[in-house]
């Protein structure tokens, strides 16, 4: 029963008691009949590989990753139910294609569920894993091409298969870009050890999107009630990953780099301006970048929808532009936005222009994806 929707399934897509409405809102609807080639392109949005998990199962990879270490038995029991009553959203491609048509989104941009990075693999199993993953999402967008665009994952706990596994995924296998996470099993992206500036430097060469997708907070201690380490965790990960590849120095010698942060960028994204502060106050923090730290977060960066207010989302596009922000759901997940289009239309003062670039125009250029004729 893993993969179907539970008796009690109340989720918000389903509306299993009624009669399933085409769209989530009127907003959506009108915002989806369009008739001049624009597409609406869900760039955050994430697919679960049954099989792959069968090969990971020998790692026991529930009781290693953060979001189960730091939870109390309630969250636990909750979650359980979410993927008893979601799995077939997560890995069924019809159901997500009802789905998608039910939000009005044209293309989505799939990306791996973040608990299948498996970065605590040892790293040739690491890297097993994630060709697998790779060539499951392969498959899975080449039964909707025209609906779906994949996203890849490599094995960051070793550089040399990481960088391997990117030219792969994006080479011979096409997919147009690649999820990472914000931590490797507990250090930090730019950690000397994993010498992972040769995965930065490689995609950069090559023109790959990165989308950065946080799993949890690594010493949630104190986030353990109250689905903590995914409410203030994740974007609390995200935060001191991406002060890291700036402080390091990581964009500074990268410059083409280009990542989408999840979840409307998170912490960072709205308070940039202390770092700034630290960085003209005091001597440590310009120890490596020359630049002023929001330098690189408006250059380097593009953010997604996922904020959940319209008045939020208003200052995401005024601070970075409307080309730097992309639609985003987190689908199918109970921390999704389930009308992403009627959250872009209630932002007040927005040009139809700025609107095409958030819900479909930037994903379209960074991911290659071609309008509709």
């Amino acid at each position: 029963m893993l993969f179907t929707c539970s008796p009690t399934c109340q989720h918000a897509y389903h509306q299993h008691k009624s009669k399933p409405k085409l769209f989530t809102s009127l907003t959506a609807k009108k915002l989806s009949n369009r008739t001049d080639g624009h597409l609406n392109i869900d760039v955050h949005c994430h697919y679960f590989n049954p099989e792959v998990a069968k090969k990971a199962a020998s790692l026991n990879p529930g009781q290693q990753e953060y979001p189960f270490i730091y939870a109390n038995q309630h969250t636990r029991d909750v979650n359980h139910k979410q993927m008893a009553e979601r799995g077939a959203m997560l890995s069924d491609v019809e159901v997500r294609i009802k789905d998608m048509d039910r939000m009005g989104v044209d293309v989505q941009v799939v990306s791996p569920a973040p608990f299948q990075y498996y970065y605590f693999a040892p790293p040739k199993m690491g890297a097993e894993l994630a060709r697998a993953v790779n060539e499951g999402m392969a498959k899975l967008v080449a039964q909707y091409p025209d609906r779906l665009v994949g996203m890849g994952t490599v094995p960051l706990q070793d550089a040399t298969l990481a960088v391997r596994e990117l030219e792969y995924a994006v080479q011979k296998l096409g997919l147009k870009g690649i999820e990472i996470g914000t931590n490797v099993a507990g250090k930090e992206l730019t950690d000397p050890s994993l010498k992972l500036e040769k995965f930065f430097k490689r995609a950069a060469e090559l023109g790959v999107t990165l989308f950065m997708h946080p799993n949890g907070y690594t010493q949630a201690e104190r986030l353990t009630d109250h689905y903590f380490n995914n409410v203030i965790g994740n974007p609390l990960d995200t935060t001191v990953a991406v002060s890291h590849l700036i402080f390091d120095g990581v964009l500074a010698r990268n410059p083409k780099l280009r990542i989408i942060l999840a979840h409307g960028g998170a912490y960072l994204s709205h308070y940039w301006a202390r770092m700034d502060h630290a960085w003209g106050a005091r001597a440590d923090c310009r120890r490596v970048i020359k630049k002023k730290p929001s330098t690189y977060l408006e250059k380097n960066f593009y953010f997604d929808t996922i904020t959940f207010d319209p008045g939020m989302l208003k200052n995401l596009i005024d601070r970075y532009g409307a080309d730097r922000v992309v639609l985003g759901t987190d689908y199918p997940y109970d921390m999704a936005e389930v009308d992403p289009l009627g959250l872009v239309a209630a932002v007040k003062k927005l040009a139809k222009s700025d609107r095409d670039q958030i819900t479909g125009g930037n994903a379209a250029k960074l991911f290659k994806i071609k309008r509709k004729r």
